[in-house]
């Protein structure tokens, strides 16, 4: 019987490679743009203040707040009733997740340990779902269905993970009265949901109002888009659920407009003076490092483990260098390294090298997995 992928995956999988094929086009402009005769004027479009914020900290703390929206969404459904709704489904990608941050982090750490860069640790720890899935969509039939779904699985926890990272480690002093308010907020959604309550309006009127309280507090207010997901209600007997419908909504503005916008904001960085010192020094070699090369042995080793030792059943139909160029391609992290960098060192030169290192291992890894993937499908099929 063939394996077919459940409604759900199917859509998101369509909606991160669209995603990332534009994400990809934006951060391409960036580089051009940063690199041309109109750099400074993309340097002050970005610093222009618009109201109380910047223009990039509009686009990195409000429109990223409906990408990480999106991604609560994602998360609290596969969660529930998707691929990830039982703990044998979760075994597997769980597993793969977790060994596929430790070694990237373990591997920043070896080259910045004691430096006060050592607090970009977490950078290279999280997988890019839309550029990794923009190359999977180009591959088409190459690629195993069963890899498209554990990458997706594995994506989706990572970002889980990657947000509990980002509300531990990453967030300074707390003004306790915003942040009650912002808790208050969502206590009140979360009575909305168990009351019936299915129109979407108290969820967008009160989820501002809890974007704004959660900015005030001093955590980082894209995790107000989190919460808020978290008390969509999921179920509705009869009717389209709200979180599904939100999430259609949503998708199209996270695809065509956030994740473009972010590309294009963030992913500029000057190649003039550029040198080998610069490309190996700490920051950049212990990101291109973890990205490349501890993404792909953290998963590919735990995956390998567990389907020998029988804990989980092997990918279906996939073989060993289709299962390799897939834990490559989760070597890909550009927007969430990107969005980890900035909370961790802000503007600077040290982000200069933060963006250098992402987009030389994202590279790396996306050039080497769709080269591993294109040529893999005449190795037999996966054994344990």
């Amino acid at each position: 019987m063939p394996h077919v992928a459940p409604r759900g995956i199917h859509r998101l999988l369509r909606g991160e490679a669209t995603g990332g094929i534009l994400l990809l086009l934006s951060a391409v402009l960036a580089l051009a743009v940063a690199n041309s005769p109109l750099a400074p004027l993309y340097a002050a479009m970005l610093e222009q203040h618009v109201g109380p914020l910047t223009a990039r900290h509009w686009i990195d703390d409000g429109l990223m707040a409906l990408f990480f929206l999106l991604i609560g969404l994602e998360v609290k459904r596969e969660l529930l009733l998707g691929q990830l709704a039982t703990w044998s489904q979760r075994i597997l990608p769980g597993a793969a997740a977790v060994a596929g941050m430790v070694v990237p982090a373990l591997l920043y750490t070896a080259f910045n340990g004691g430096m006060p860069t050592a607090r970009g640790w977490a950078i290279p720890a999280a997988t890019d779902i839309a550029f990794a899935l923009g190359i999977v969509a180009l591959l088409g039939s190459r690629v195993p269905l069963s890899l498209k779904i554990l990458l997706t699985a594995i994506a989706v926890i990572d970002d889980l993970l990657a947000i509990v990272v980002i509300a531990i480690f990453y967030t300074g002093s707390i003004a306790l009265v915003p942040l009650g308010l912002a808790v208050a907020g969502l206590a009140l959604l979360v009575a909305l949901n168990r009351a019936g309550v299915r129109s979407l309006w108290p969820w967008a009127v009160i989820g501002t109002g809890i974007w704004v309280a959660v900015l005030l507090s001093g955590v980082h207010a894209t995790l107000a888009g989190v919460a808020v997901a978290l008390t969509v209600p999921l179920r509705t007997p009869g009717a389209v659920p709200p979180l599904e419908r939100l999430e259609h909504g949503l998708q199209p503005w996270v695809t065509f407009l956030v994740l473009p916008l972010f590309g294009f904001a963030n992913a500029g960085v000057s190649f003039a003076g550029l040198t080998p010192a610069i490309l190996i020094a700490p920051v950049p070699i212990g990101i291109i490092a973890g990205l490349f090369l501890g993404k792909q042995a953290g998963i590919f080793a735990t995956v390998q483990l567990l389907t020998r030792l029988g804990f989980a059943p092997p990918p279906a139909g996939a073989n060993v260098r289709q299962l390799w160029g897939m834990t490559v391609l989760c070597g890909i992290g550009f927007t969430m390294s990107l969005f980890i960098g900035g909370l961790a060192f802000g503007e600077g030169p040290v982000m200069d090298s933060v963006r250098i290192g992402v987009l030389g291992g994202s590279l790396l890894s996306g050039v080497l997995g769709w080269a591993i993937l294109r040529r893999s499908t005449r190795e037999r099929h996966f054994t344990i």
